[in-house]
């Protein structure tokens, strides 16, 4: 079973339902039969860094709201995440563009560690007050978390991976993603949002048993005798 998420690291209820997902896939019976992939989506590609705007400060600025009222809007989603085993500093967070965090989760990804760096990332966006747009957090966060520092920064100082980050935004645009998280199991069942865990255990649950009740193949096949295997080739009988 393949799932895929897209996400970003600056987006609270991407790290929620990241959360909710782990959980339903911790009680899940069939948890080592799951293929979890984290794709890019950035919330604000024109996104600037270094604007020295908190984030109550910006969530004012886009929705037109009282500083007191964008902090309203945090302290619910706080108490969401706390739920969940998480702890949200919305007051250290650093508004940024996530581009490079992208390139280097998809770098991480290729090396096999894609779900622990992609932790990495949101744990130091929501909690520890980490710039992910700064080359230098980034080339620390990545190490820590088992890149290779010449890889990242190599990385960082070229185009690698662009190409990657901007197909996988453009191909959930395709499917229908208006907005993160999104989460696509085996290519046919979707959940926008971060749902409650028991909503991810039902679509498991139904994308697994589906899966087992449907043979890979359609066999067209009439004749079983003419194939090798490794004990030898069988004539067909009728030839």
């Amino acid at each position: 079973m393949k799932i895929e998420v897209w996400s970003d690291f600056v987006c609270p209820f991407c790290y929620i339902g990241k959360a909710r997902l782990e959980n339903a896939l911790e009680a899940f019976p069939q948890k080592d039969q799951v293929e979890l992939v984290f794709k890019s989506f950035e919330l604000d590609p024109q996104a600037e860094k270094n604007t020295g705007q908190n984030i109550h400060e910006k969530l004012a600025a886009k929705y037109g709201r009282s500083l007191e009222e964008a902090r309203g809007m945090t302290a619910n989603m706080t108490e969401q995440a706390k739920m969940e085993g998480l702890d949200f500093r919305f007051d250290d967070m650093v508004p940024t563009n996530t581009f490079d965090a992208h390139r280097i989760a998809k770098l991480a990804e290729s090396k096999g560690i894609g779900l622990t760096v992609a932790q990495r990332f949101f744990q130091a966006v929501f909690t520890d007050g980490e710039d992910v747009g700064d080359h230098d957090t980034l080339i620390r966060l990545a190490t820590e978390a088992g890149l290779d520092e010449s890889n990242v920064k190599e990385t960082l100082e070229s185009d690698a991976f662009t190409e990657q980050v901007r197909s996988e935004q453009g191909e959930a645009y395709q499917i229908g993603v208006q907005g993160v998280p999104f989460f696509v199991i085996n290519r046919k069942y979707a959940i926008s949002g971060a749902q409650p865990k028991e909503t991810f255990t039902q679509a498991l649950e139904k994308a697994f048993e589906e899966e087992k009740a449907t043979p890979q193949f359609e066999t067209f096949s009439q004749n079983e005798d003419a194939a090798c295997t490794e004990d030898g080739c069988e004539v067909p009988k009728n030839q």
